[in-house]
């Protein structure tokens, strides 16, 4: 396995410790006594050592009075001393030879600048000494495919062991996660609460897990995104390697410096740019608790994704079939219309007042025929048209009179699905738990996974299929984006509002298509310009700090004279004079055909991931659909295609009426170069936006733009 490292050291010394010392162990505290107890229920097979300096037993066990009294050293300390303590406690571990902590106690960063003081001391003096440190204020870690489990909260047993390693910015959620996985038969590979993060972060245990060979799938919960370069490499580390993360993010980030670009900032909301970031790498966006469980199960059950959004659906229920129907659509899958041989076949098989369609309601007559759903499911699973198949089914939840026939039934439907010619999902109607009883028939049966409840369930398939097409995506793509892209030179350093003349002079010197343009200081300058483009030209007003000149009368269209040009130039200028603007001028370019397309690109700056790009319909497309595709740079050709590929305003692209269609491809390089060029603006760059576009075929232009810097270097950072 490769090793997962944090400032130099391996982190199975801290996830797979074969010895734990308790520092602080008392019998006054419940963390003490569930964190040795859930180490000695687990099976932990090293030794476990209770360190208290004044209590010669706890827990019934033996004390030892300090850490150097210890008979051997230990791979990890477990530290519940009081908050003042806790500095001193590492120091000494340290010393003995300790390179690994888990920091249970409270009171640091969380609670305000005394406590940040002191949680900066111990980052201090872990980074200073190689020490590994989980926490503080985090209740442990359970490695249940290791039979690990210094954990401070109490474990619900018999603990299901599975693939699914969870990662946690809470710790009070954890147990509801746990306990929620446990009741819908989620096995657990790994969890964990990540405290403050002091040293060690969410993509640091990511990292672990992606070479972890006991998980199979990574499920978060995010409150915050502390190093989105790092979460992006790993996220498509683990795309690559097949292993799906799912996440729920929540909260909200606060836009500073967007409403200087009033359409590109209206396009480009926080959830948005959540979406597109982790649309990009692989990661699968699930909106609650029961849909971060549910779609990591199911997962974690395939062992992957699903082949494609097809689905052919067995029920014994009409109204099932209708819920199942109306998600699906939700969801963007595909219930398909059986084939001819199908459709004879299971004429064949079901009642003949049963109606064969997909969904296929098999009716009740399954309490006689106990075979029909399985039958069925065999013939609906080996249509050409169906990339996966559905059974609606539940595992027992009482044992039945005669146990004996109810391990026969779900053992020849489990051997059914099995070899069903397409992959075979169980879904059951509601969100159940799954009792013991039921848990033993699946157990001695070999019955498949059962997802939970239709509602979560079609969310979870949905997932599956999406992540499935961006693995295959990222399959097709170059390894990585060469962030390292070569900076654009200034003279002097950017700040402030650039206006169009000096927006459109900077793209057009670094490649980027733009409209002729000239600045010009009087009706002669403006007349003898428009004279050399030819008309029309269009007039636009130039001031200091002006965005957008639409507001104040400030653009000109259709001039086809001299006269036309001054006597715009004279408006123009006397309505900057009434404004009071100064560095007033004007610009003069020849109008373009209206027969193309307006298309808006911008790029603003997301306080958490960095510049983020924006492309949609432009013009008054802009205020009619407000419809814009999302992706966080650097990003490919490829990424920008699918992106204008997802626009809701896509036929037009295609061409409608008999308008000449758009070379996407054409459109998708223009659109990435300016992506691209964006990004070797650096940290100044808060916003650039060129709207409109225009596209005509394969031809692309800018007509207008705008680039807002900020006064000083802009670090990304990670807010919530």
């Amino acid at each position: 396995m490769t090793k997962a490292t944090v400032q130099g050291m391996d982190l199975r010394t801290l996830f797979e410790p074969r010895s734990i010392a308790l520092i602080g162990a008392t019998d006054k505290s419940p963390w003490s006594l569930n964190t040795y107890q859930n180490i000695k229920d687990s099976g932990f097979g090293g030794s476990v050592y209770l360190v208290n300096p004044t209590s010669p037993i706890v827990h019934g066990e033996r004390t030892f009075d300090s850490i150097a009294g210890l008979p051997e050293v230990v791979d990890l300390i477990f530290v519940m001393v009081p908050t003042t303590v806790v500095l001193p406690t590492l120091r000494a571990a340290v010393e003995c030879g300790v390179r690994s902590a888990v920091i249970l106690t409270a009171g640091f960063g969380e609670t305000g600048p005394a406590g940040q003081q002191m949680e900066d001391e111990i980052i201090d003096f872990a980074r200073s000494s190689g020490l590994t440190v989980l926490g503080p204020n985090g209740n442990g870690f359970i490695n249940a495919a290791e039979n690990i489990t210094p954990y401070g909260l109490p474990i619900g047993r018999p603990l299901i062991e599975g693939t699914v390693g969870f990662v946690l910015q809470s710790g009070a959620l954890a147990s509801s996660v746990l306990q929620f996985a446990q009741s819908r038969n989620v096995g657990v590979s790994f969890l964990t609460a990540m405290g403050n993060e002091s040293l060690m972060s969410v993509t640091d245990v990511m990292n672990y897990l992606v070479d972890d060979p006991n998980t199979s799938v990574i499920a978060l919960f995010l409150e915050s995104v502390r190093d989105p370069v790092e979460f992006r490499r790993i996220a498509l580390r683990a795309l690559r390697a097949g292993k799906p993360i799912v996440a729920l993010k929540i909260g909200r980030s606060v836009l500073g410096a967007r409403a200087a670009l009033a359409h590109t900032g209206a396009l480009v909301g926080d959830n948005a740019v959540i979406d597109a970031a982790f649309e990009q790498m692989g990661v699968i966006r699930v909106r609650s608790l029961e849909d971060l469980i549910t779609t990591a199960g199911l997962m974690a059950s395939l062992g992957g994704g699903l082949p494609g959004p097809r689905i052919g659906v067995v029920t014994p229920s009409g109204g099932a079939s209708e819920i199942i129907a109306d998600r699906a659509e939700d969801e963007g899958l595909v219930l398909p219309g059986f084939s001819e041989e199908t459709t004879v076949r299971l004429g064949e098989i079901v009642p003949a007042f049963a109606t064969v369609q997909n969904p296929l309601d098999v009716t009740g007559y399954v309490v006689i025929d106990r075979t029909l759903m399985r039958r069925s499911l065999a013939v609906v699973a080996q249509d050409p048209n169906v990339d996966f198949a559905v059974l609606l089914s539940e595992l027992p939840r009482v044992q039945a009179v005669d146990p004996s026939l109810t391990m026969t039934a779900y053992g020849e439907s489990a051997r059914n699905i099995r070899e069903t010619a397409v992959p075979t999902v169980v879904l059951s109607t509601v969100l159940t738990d799954v009792t013991e009883y039921g848990r033993s028939v699946a157990d001695a049966t070999e019955f498949p996974h059962v997802v939970g409840g239709i509602e979560h369930g079609l969310t979870a398939l949905g997932n599956a299929v999406r992540w499935s097409a961006l693995r295959a995506a990222a399959s097709a793509t170059p390894e990585e984006l060469d962030p390292f892209v070569a900076p654009v030179d200034f003279e002097t350093e950017p700040t402030g509002i650039w206006t169009e003349y000096r927006s459109s002079e900077l793209l057009s010197h670094n490649g980027i298509p733009v409209v002729p343009s000239s600045l010009v200081g009087s009706v002669e300058q403006a007349q003898e310009r428009a004279a050399a483009y030819g008309y029309p030209v269009v007039l636009k007003a130039v001031a200091d700090g002006l965005g957008h000149k639409s507001d104040i009368g400030g653009v000109r269209l259709d001039l086809r004279s001299a006269d036309d040009v001054a006597e715009a130039y004279n408006s123009v200028l006397a309505t900057l004079a009434d404004a009071g603007a100064t560095g007033a001028a004007a610009l003069i370019q020849p109008q373009r055909p209206s027969n193309g397309l307006e298309m808006l690109v911008g790029v603003v700056r997301d306080p958490v991931w960095g510049l983020t790009l924006a492309v949609g319909l432009g013009g008054v497309w802009v205020e009619v659909l407000a419809d814009a595709a999302i992706r966080v740079l650097p990003v490919s050709v490829a990424d920008v295609r699918d992106a204008i590929e997802s626009l809701r305003g896509i036929a037009l692209l295609r061409g409608t009426r008999g308008s000449e269609p758009v070379d996407i491809d054409a459109l998708a390089t223009c659109v990435a170069e300016i992506g691209d060029f964006a990004y070797r603006l650096g940290d100044r760059l808060q916003a650039l936006e060129i709207n409109p576009l225009m596209v005509r075929g394969g031809e692309c232009e800018a007509l207008d733009a705008l680039i807002t810097w900020s006064e000083t270097g802009s670090e990304t950072e990670a807010v919530s």
